[in-house]
């Protein structure tokens, strides 16, 4: 059922870029997957990996869902079908196409290359480490977050994550376009706690 998916992509990509007016040029410099890999992608000579699918959905701003032909449907009841691909696990969050895109990412254990290959596209990313323990890599920089930790990068910068050791990690991922940030009010709703009784009061 997935591998049929994603074999039935190649024309949806195609159609997509097409209808957008954008050349195999354009979409390589917005998604940063190299013009031969669409190419092949397009023409189902090649199956597209998890972040290709982010790349791509976020490129043609429509949803993950929609990419993959999902049904056209707004009944809450009807969950958002989840992609697996080299025993990673993509499950969207959100429908809507445009603005922050939501997922949860379950990555297997020992998944992590001992050299990873960075890649780049435009966007923005926030990354929420639910379990497990992950591994950024981040240009030169390589951190490990564990549960409760978070990163936030631009996408144009040269990134990899997978995981840190042999246990499964999963993600709670955010991808925005660029320039787009989320919006913190955790400050203003603390200070608007009543304070605490001095001892004059």
């Amino acid at each position: 059922m997935i591998e049929e998916t994603l074999r039935n992509l190649a024309p949806r990509l195609r159609a997509l870029r097409q209808r957008g007016g954008a050349t195999l040029a354009g979409l390589s410099a917005a998604s940063g997957i190299p013009i031969s890999t669409l190419s092949r992608l397009e023409k189902g000579h090649r199956l597209p990996t998890l972040e290709q699918v982010l790349a791509l959905a976020q490129a043609h701003a429509v949803s993950v869902d929609e990419l993959l032909g999902g049904p056209p449907t707004g009944d809450a009841r009807v969950h958002l079908r989840p992609v697996t691909r080299n025993g990673k696990t993509l499950i969207p969050l959100t429908r809507r196409p445009g603005g922050i895109q939501a997922y949860k990412l379950i990555l297997p254990g020992e998944s992590s290359p001992a050299v990873p290959e960075p890649t780049t596209h435009d966007g923005y990313e926030w990354l929420y480490v639910l379990n497990g323990e992950l591994r950024l890599v981040l240009g030169e920089q390589e951190m490990r977050l564990k549960p409760g930790e978070a990163a936030e990068f631009d996408t144009r910068a040269p990134h990899w994550f997978g995981t840190a050791g042999t246990q499964p990690a999963e993600v709670l991922a955010l991808l925005g376009s660029q320039g787009e940030r989320t919006h913190m009010r955790a400050t203003a709703i603390i200070n608007n706690r009543p304070r605490p009784p001095t001892r004059d009061g």
